[in-house]
């Protein structure tokens, strides 16, 4: 009797929308990831990609400074370069190098810690998290009574006009949607949403943890090293030598200060997002290229990186004047930390030799 009523008609229904309807997750295959480059490994590019976007961008601003391109974007004169920074180009370039190779000792070593990268479970995910909406959708006709709405008569009435909003409206029941061989598939829009979910909003979601917490790392730690008198003696007041800073300045440190603040803060942000390589790559690399921007010393109103945040080079340049050593630690993305905690420079900028300069020059024009 019991085997008779549970093989009814009813409950054989009640089986398949509950638990029989879902789609069947496709079969996956994994291979070894091939290289993005074939003259390169992705190992190799991962760890030199970062310094050449560093130096691409660095030189061409060194060239608009050279040839003195853009002199009304400019934040301080070139005389300033010359006479108010207390290390030379050659020491800076040094130092850059030196900080360059610990980046690639310690990207060396992040990289040996991740597994290898494997391929053809795309498609495969996608289907697990349009599975997910699919579920997802069973609390539909619930949410619907709450407000005294019918879900299954409001389902029925909209079946022959929109028969996928009827199937999400009765809690994602799709018997139409079926393969060649009678198996049950997804929803088009299930599969376009799962697809931004995998590609797009995930990926966006981890570089915002990677972003997030690099920029914690880094405002604390710069604050500690301003706050700490030997900490500043001893590792951040080398960088401070650029009282005017120019783009290949950028990661002019003390080495350990470097590591500490750079390469270990950017490592720990790649680990907790958990990016893949790639993902970590366009991280590093756009982190470089942002603090090269930060130090550029232009504030040019068509730059994206800098319109993107108030954390630019003009901001960052109030760090580096005497009297705005105080505030503004953030750095490299956003303001936030500046901001809450009552750090962000909110006065006038003074000293700045270019903008007397230029009021020279115009009341020398008014004057003839």
């Amino acid at each position: 009797m019991v085997n008779d009523s549970m093989s009814s008609p009813n409950m054989a229904a009640n089986h398949s929308l509950f638990d029989t309807s879902l789609p069947p997750l496709p079969d996956y295959e994994l291979t070894l990831q091939s290289d993005m480059l074939l003259f390169i490994s992705d190992f190799w590019l991962n760890l030199i990609a970062p310094i050449i976007v560093y130096w691409t961008m660095s030189m061409m601003f060194h060239l608009v400074d050279t040839l003195d391109l853009f002199p009304q974007y400019r934040l301080h004169t070139p005389e300033e370069i010359t006479k108010r920074n207390h290390v030379s180009r050659y020491e800076v370039l040094r130092d850059v190098i030196i900080q360059h190779i610990i980046q690639v000792l310690g990207g060396a070593v992040l990289s040996l810690t991740e597994p290898p990268e494997m391929t053809g479970k795309d498609e495969y995910n996608v289907a697990v998290w349009a599975t997910r909406l699919r579920l997802s959708q069973r609390i539909l006709p619930g949410l619907l009574s709450l407000v005294g709405l019918n879900a299954t008569a409001i389902s029925k009435n909209m079946a022959t006009s929109h028969p996928i909003l009827a199937g999400a409206l009765a809690g994602g029941y799709y018997p139409f949607l079926t393969t060649d061989a009678h198996v049950p598939s997804f929803a088009p829009w299930e599969l376009m949403f799962a697809k931004f979910i995998y590609w797009v909003a995930i990926p966006a979601v981890q570089l915002f943890i990677g972003v997030a917490f690099l920029d914690t790392w880094q405002y604390f730690l710069h604050r500690l090293m301003h706050m700490n008198k030997w900490m500043y003696t001893t590792f951040h007041s080398r960088h401070h030598r650029l009282y005017v800073p120019y783009a290949y300045g950028a990661l002019y440190n003390h080495p350990f200060e470097g590591f500490l603040l750079d390469t270990l803060g950017a490592a720990i942000a790649f680990k907790i997002a958990g990016m893949t390589l790639r993902q970590g790559m366009f991280f590093f690399c756009f982190s470089s290229m942002k603090t090269v921007d930060d130090h550029c010393g232009y504030a040019f109103p068509w730059d994206p990186l800098q319109a993107i945040t108030s954390n630019n080079a003009a901001y960052h340049d109030i760090h580096h004047q005497t009297w705005g050593i105080k505030t503004n630690f953030s750095q490299p993305w956003f303001t936030f930390w500046d901001g809450l905690l009552g750090t962000k420079y909110e006065g006038k900028r003074t000293d700045r030799l270019a903008d007397k300069k230029r009021e020279q020059e115009k009341a020398a024009a008014r004057a003839k």
